[in-house]
């Protein structure tokens, strides 16, 4: 079945052939989407924050049998330094080359506040998420050359995920993979507790997504989202801006 799509995949794909794609990646398992990207996708990096999805899919590929795709992890300068131990310990576990970035021209906290103030996630969480995330991003995707990423979304996230399909194309061309799209939390978390993978540490301790330290905190009694926790103070705002559309999002840290 497999074999009607080129490998690698020609580019553009038309909404057709995404639809082809998506009706055959729907009946795979994580591990078979997985091992399908790793001939189809051209230029395919992981995108990860090092959430358990995306650590489960680390996981899976380390036990592909093929090389494991380079990761590039957005440092946004405002991880907790649990989040940066994590980072370590995946580098040692797994020996696979993390690609690291961070907002442009800046090394520290201290230079993102130079350039842009203190607490700008406070006073313009547009232009903070275009800084730390989206900017990063595209910088990385066309430093490296990056035409596929794997990513770490599921349906049963909810917000804007929960329509998600296996492989989606954004409006940059980019093909974003989803091989845990149809996986709910229970299934992530036994992944992660049968084959002993890496997790934040703060996991345990009533955390149930990690961002930045500045945007997340313990889910409180009540909670009942996956990502209870992150943007608690900010009614309605589900992503980061990594996965909103680029455009509107380079216009409005523009126009701000």
């Amino acid at each position: 079945m497999a074999d009607q799509f080129s490998t690698p995949l020609e580019l553009p794909l038309n909404e057709e052939s995404l639809a082809a794609i998506n009706a055959h990646l729907s009946q795979l398992s994580p591990q078979d989407i997985l091992i399908w990207a790793l001939t189809h996708l051209p230029a395919l990096y992981q995108t990860t924050a090092f959430g358990l999805t995306g650590l489960v899919a680390l996981d899976m590929l380390s036990k592909s049998g093929h090389p494991i795709p380079k990761l590039i992890f957005l440092d946004t300068l405002y991880h907790f330094a649990e989040t940066y131990e994590l980072v370590q310990e995946v580098r040692e576990r797994y020996a696979v080359d993390i690609k690291v970035y961070k907002p442009e021209g800046c090394k520290t906290i201290g230079d993102f506040e130079k350039k842009h103030g203190e607490e700008l996630w406070e006073k313009d969480e547009d232009i903070y998420d275009f800084a730390v995330k989206v900017e990063p991003a595209q910088r990385a995707y066309q430093e490296l050359g990056v035409h596929s990423v794997i990513t770490g979304r599921r349906r049963s996230q909810g917000g804007d995920r929960a329509s998600l399909q296996p492989l989606e194309v954004d409006e940059t061309g980019l093909l974003k993979l989803n091989p845990l799209f149809a996986w709910s939390f229970a299934q992530v978390d036994a992944y992660i507790r049968e084959n002993n993978v890496p997790r934040n540490k703060l996991l345990d301790q009533g955390y149930r997504s990690v961002g930045d330290w500045h945007s997340t905190q313990p889910s409180r009694e009540g909670d009942t989202g996956e990502r209870a926790g992150r943007w608690a103070d900010k009614e309605g705002k589900t992503e980061c801006g990594l996965h909103k559309n680029f455009s509107e999002m380079k216009s409005r840290a523009k126009v701000r």
